[in-house]
């Protein structure tokens, strides 16, 4: 029996409908190689049921099933026969013995917006990423926070200092309005905000007002009781942080501005999804006022570190409940021990529940519609998990119910299939099946560039096992909207990570970040990016070259007029080549080879075939690749879409023969190829 052959995963060409509603019948199909195998059975719980050979051709032969789906998840594997030889088929492909864990699963009902399935996507720290309105700057000496004053950046080309939080570049909501046609040129269809809430680091995760954007980032019309003229920059000393942020006429313009970027980025087809920090709020947040900004102010109730009878106090988890230890011992829970970063109880406060609810409501509703929400530290919210899972059931209902074309989409370290039944998040940003094996593999090195390990470096057992064990906890609709991303706001940047250097800028220097950098290696990451399973994500700056060590170094400013033209000439080829060919969005994805720095693979869907082959070697290597499994013709030719090599890219025509199922191809050190077969014109 040809195991290589079987095949069949979550796809709509093996389940049929894709996402099927409860009570819906499907048809569920599998592959074999032709006139190969006596028998396919579906195997669920205890039964096993025969599949009927229901297509053959010079290839393969396809059996299928027809299953009317109940009201409960639907799990299923499959095992296959020839004479005394038995194989079982799961979602991590074919294995000698049957494994329930990586049985297959769909849950009636689920489904995942069709939009984000293989969707661009670009994220944005917004400090960091364009000044569109100076007038809106945070000045210097503005407010203190964690005992030092704010400061504004005046050179927009300074790395990040070791102590970040409290500077400021400008970045701006009018900003990402005027590089719009930038990033449509880019080929971007969906943006991801970093928190944008009112809140007074550079980063936002510590919110101050969830009702509002922060006029930082929005418009600042008014101050301290006085309407500015249009178009004036305010200097004046009077100007302090309440008076900007928390004038209401600035805080309706913001909100007013971020309604009219998102209903313009809508007309352009193009999305948006924002930050939801919900585990925690910020010590200047109205519900704790740590830092006494509404204490004085009448039409704000007392802050729970104001006053013990606040009636925010059940909002956070004070050390020490006793009335008669009020205010001597006002500690409180943070997050990581942080006491700028609150934790949030839930469990105490059924207001504070109902409050973030109509939150998540909010801004994906009109006038805002913004289009879903990444979750920050999603698992971490409530004091136990129990109250966790409650707390997503409810707010995936809620939001759903608000726009149900919204993502929901968690970040989330380790195995995320708990929260993944179908009833809590759509996906992931995805580390686990994506970010750390690929990362480990063409570099060696941890995302945080804390760690080399060689024995990881071009391991391609490593690098299939992890990816088949995360991919295999994700149902296909969450797969398909994945975050696939190389770099973001809390690791290094992947170009960074190429030069194999352990460390941190507040140890090696920031200079270091940019040394001895393999902008191939880059490219072949990015190659990968574009042909897997999920959405690829752009961090701002990758596409151009920008490097940087862990946070904070890897938040450094957009390089306008300092773009490595290449490498963003290279992303808007590859980000069109997936946008353009169909299995890349939403096809099937089957490894073809894999060998030490070799992987190969394919993405296919009905009669359409992408091949990627990447050698992370530093030699030239001729390799041998089965492009049979994937369905392409045993004989014919394949073109080239892109190549990628040491010292560029090229999109320029050429053909390679496919022999007997197999192409053989030499590949330079550091390349990567995208192929496609040649059609076959028949008379």
């Amino acid at each position: 029996m040809n195991r290589e052959a079987l095949f069949c995963d979550g796809t709509q060409d093996y389940v049929i409908p894709a996402e099927p509603e409860a009570g819906e019948k499907i048809v569920l199909r599998f592959r074999t190689a032709h006139n190969d195998v006596e028998e396919v059975n579906l195997l669920c719980g205890d039964k096993n049921y025969a599949m009927w050979k229901a297509s053959s051709g010079d290839e393969f032969d396809f059996y299928e099933i027809e299953w009317r789906l109940g009201e409960e998840p639907f799990r299923y594997s499959f095992e296959v026969k020839k004479g005394e030889q038995i194989w079982y088929f799961n979602r991590c492909g074919v294995s000698n013995h049957r494994e329930n864990y990586y049985e297959f699963v769909i849950v009636p009902g689920f489904s995942t917006p069709e939009w984000a399935k293989g969707a661009v996507m670009y994220q944005i720290f917004v400090d960091r990423f364009y000044n569109g309105d100076p007038s809106n700057d945070v000045e210097t000496g503005e407010y203190i926070y964690i005992g030092a004053p704010s400061q504004k950046i005046s050179s927009w080309d300074q790395v990040p200092a070791a102590m970040d939080i409290r500077n400021f570049y400008g970045g701006d909501l009018q900003g990402v309005r005027e590089k719009l046609d930038y990033l449509q040129d880019l080929g971007v269809e969906v943006i991801y905000f970093n928190p944008l809430f009112v809140s007074p680091s550079n980063h936002k995760y510590d919110i101050q007002d969830y009702d509002y954007i922060d006029p930082h980032y929005g418009r600042i019309v008014a101050d301290g009781g006085e309407v500015l003229p249009e178009g004036a920059q305010d200097n004046t000393k009077a100007s302090k942080y309440q008076k900007r942020t928390g004038d209401i006429r600035n805080l309706e313009a913001s909100n007013a501005l971020f309604a009219e970027l998102v209903d313009e980025m809508h007309k352009r087809g193009m999305r948006v999804i924002i930050d939801g920090v919900f585990n925690h709020c910020g010590s200047f947040n109205k519900w704790l006022d740590r830092e006494r900004i509404y204490e004085q102010q009448p039409e704000y109730p007392k802050g729970a570190y104001v006053s013990y009878d606040s009636p925010y106090h059940g909002f956070f988890c004070f050390h020490d409940e006793r009335p008669e230890a009020w205010p001597y011992n006002r500690s409180y829970d943070g997050w990581w021990g942080h006491d700028t970063l609150p934790k949030l109880s839930y469990e105490d406060s059924p207001e504070l529940e109902e409050y973030i609810m109509n939150i998540g409501k909010k801004w994906v509703s009109p006038p805002y519609n913004v289009d879903g929400w990444r979750l920050d530290v999603a698992a971490d919210l409530g004091c136990s998990n129990e109250y966790n899972h409650m707390f997503w059931k409810r707010f995936r209902r809620e939001v759903k119910t608000a726009n149900p074309d919204a993502l929901i989409l968690a970040e989330h370290y380790g195995d995320p299939v708990e929260w993944l039944q179908g009833d809590e998040w759509d996906s992931v940003m995805n580390y686990d099946a994506f970010m750390e094996p690929l990362t480990w593999f063409l570099t060696g090195m941890e995302k945080h560039s804390d760690e080399r390990r060689d024995d990881l470096w071009g391991n391609p057992d490593s690098f299939v096992g992890a990816m088949r064990h995360y991919m295999a906890s994700m149902m296909t609709p969450s797969l398909q909207v994945a975050m696939n991303e190389l770099s973001n706001h809390d690791h290094s940047r992947f170009l960074t990570r190429t030069n194999q250097m352990v460390g941190r800028a507040e140890h090696l220097g920031a200079k270091a970040a940019e040394d001895g950098v393999v902008h191939a290696v880059m490219r072949e990451a990015v190659t990968v990016q574009m042909t897997w399973v999920g959405a690829p994500t752009v961090y701002y700056g990758d596409e151009v070259g920008l490097c940087g060590f862990t946070d904070p170094d890897n938040r450094r400013t957009y390089p306008w007029g300092r773009e490595d033209r290449e490498m963003l000439e290279f992303h808007k080829e590859i980000i069109r080549i997936h946008k353009e060919e169909k299995p890349l969005r939403k096809g099937s994805l089957k490894l073809l080879f894999a060998d030490y720095n070799i992987l190969a693979y394919a993405r296919f869907e009905g009669d359409e075939q992408i091949v990627v082959i990447i050698n992370n070697r530093s030699e030239l290597q001729e390799v041998t690749i089965p492009v049979w499994l994937a369905g392409v013709p045993r004989e014919g030719h394949m073109k080239r879409l892109i190549y990628t090599y040491e010292d560029g890219y090229t999109t320029a025509y050429d053909e390679y023969i496919v022999e007997n199922g197999e192409i053989v191809i030499n590949m330079g050190q550091h390349s990567a190829i995208v192929l496609k077969p040649i059609e076959v014109v028949k008379y």
